[in-house]
């Protein structure tokens, strides 16, 4: 039974270490300035995707033939305090949740890595393309395992690195970079969020784990082992938390912003996985929405607010990809509502929106990658024909008066103006603290190495605000 059990975790962790190794043998090679080929590359992607997602059905059929629902490996502690009592620990869990959606992601990332090596043949970046790739899997799989909200917090951290970084992949361009680092911004707020999630869940359990915050009984079967307002003040910062990262209102504004990047990373990020995380997170924390109804009221409130804005948002794009991406919010928007409408109704009624999440990143996985020949498509049906393809008037153009209709078309072409707000009240006061944090730092730097140099530093030429 022993080696039965060391069997079983050793598939674990080459769940976590198969994408580990392909960070390291795509990223040493690229910080000597030796990167690899591009048909090194393609089959260190592919190797390491297919023996991770081999373990995890391995794991998945394990669990199913023995009719176990749980599954926890203990790494290792960071820090371990007796008096007071403080853990942070890295574990590893394997359950109804967590291992479908690793599953998902081995899947959706193995068919865009064979798709980015042809889409990005040639490319100048296809090197730094896999490498960003490689962590954004690492942080997904450890999002995804994550037993312990310090080891969520790793890899919610990878993944927005990498997403970041992909957004403003083509650098020769200024908009690419600066819609970069305004999505960085905004995913800030959602990290320092999750962050004061975890400190209070250290200063009111000791410890980020799970299994005691949520109860020991496998998902979606625990319950919270604390009170209706430590629920409510945790799962807030965690709904704030998950509204950053999966483009909620009210920081849906930097969704469009984020399709700069290639469309293999549109496709894989904002199409199927990254944009999910944010229900992911609800999902596992949905111990806690049950315990407090005013935060399952916020939650829905929450999901059909941005289902109702993507909906019209994405009626007016004129461009695929942020028609696919509004799009993708709707439905995101929908699972969040459904999360916390079930959460206090019936556990079991949670499978409703994990199944959910698993088919909606596939079908949209499959038309982000399909758009480019789309587009193609459609434009040589319009010139066999001879005229653009005919629109349908849908029930709303019977319904509502064309002044109606009009102001409607206004205010969904601005995107509510969710966009300007998150500029002006999010994104501008975090970079101008950055700003006046770099000249402080530049003033110290040349204080201490003694130089005369006075004056503010002049601002980059060609730099320009958001």
């Amino acid at each position: 039974m022993r080696s039965y059990d060391a069997f079983i975790q050793l598939l674990g962790l080459t769940v976590v270490a198969a994408p580990a190794a392909m960070v390291l043998i795509l990223g040493l090679p690229s910080l000597a300035g030796r990167p690899l080929s591009e048909r090194s590359i393609s089959r260190t992607i592919q190797t390491a995707i297919m023996v991770a997602l081999l373990a995890a059905l391995t794991v998945l059929t394990t669990m199913l033939a023995d009719g176990d629902r749980h599954l926890a490996i203990e790494v290792g502690n960071w820090v371990k305090i007796e008096h007071p009592h403080y853990h942070f620990s890295i574990k590893l869990l394997f359950d109804r949740l967590s291992v479908p959606f690793v599953i998902l992601t081995f899947v959706l990332c193995g068919i865009i890595g064979a798709f980015a090596n042809r889409y990005m043949h040639r490319e100048r970046g296809f090197n730094r393309f896999f490498v960003f790739f490689a962590f954004f899997v690492l942080g997904m799989v450890f999002t995804s395992l994550a037993g312990t909200i310090e080891t969520l917090f790793v890899g919610w951290e990878l993944v927005g690195l990498s997403s970041a970084l992909l957004v403003g992949f083509y650098i020769e361009r200024p908009a690419p970079v600066r819609n970069g680092l305004y999505v960085w911004t905004v995913y800030r707020v959602s990290d320092a969020a999750l962050l004061l999630a975890a400190l209070v869940l250290h200063h009111v359990r000791g410890e980020g784990d799970f299994e005691k915050l949520l109860g020991a009984g496998p998902w979606p079967a625990g319950e919270a082992t604390i009170t209706q307002w430590q629920a409510l003040s945790v799962g807030a910062l965690l709904l704030v938390a998950a509204a950053g990262k999966s483009a909620l209102a009210p920081f849906s504004g930097w969704l469009p912003r984020a399709m700069e990047g290639p469309t293999p990373s549109s496709a894989v990020f904002y199409g199927a996985l990254s944009v999910h995380l944010g229900a992911f997170l609800l999902l596992r924390a949905s111990p806690l929405l049950a315990l407090s109804p005013a935060l399952c009221a916020g939650v829905v409130t929450i999901g059909l607010a941005t289902a109702f804005f993507a909906a019209s948002a994405g009626r007016v794009q004129t461009d695929i990809k942020c028609a696919l991406s509004f799009a993708s919010l709707t439905q995101v928007g929908i699972i969040v509502a459904e999360i916390g409408l079930f959460a206090p109704l019936s556990a079991w009624l949670l499978y409703v929106p994990l199944v959910h999440i698993l088919g909606h990143g596939c079908l949209r996985t499959l038309q982000f990658v399909r758009a480019p020949t789309l587009l193609l498509d459609y434009r040589s049906l319009e010139n066999a024909i001879g005229t653009p393809l005919p629109h349908a008037n849908g029930i709303w153009d019977r319904c509502i008066p064309a002044r109606r209709r009009r102001w409607f078309y206004r205010l969904a072409l601005e995107r509510g103006y969710v966009d300007a707000w998150l500029a002006d009240y999010v994104v501008t006061p975090v970079l101008r603290v950055f700003r006046v944090c770099d000249a402080l730092e530049r003033r110290w730097a040349r204080l201490l190495s003694g130089s005369s140099k006075q004056g503010q530093d002049a601002r980059p030429a060609g730099e320009e605000s958001l």
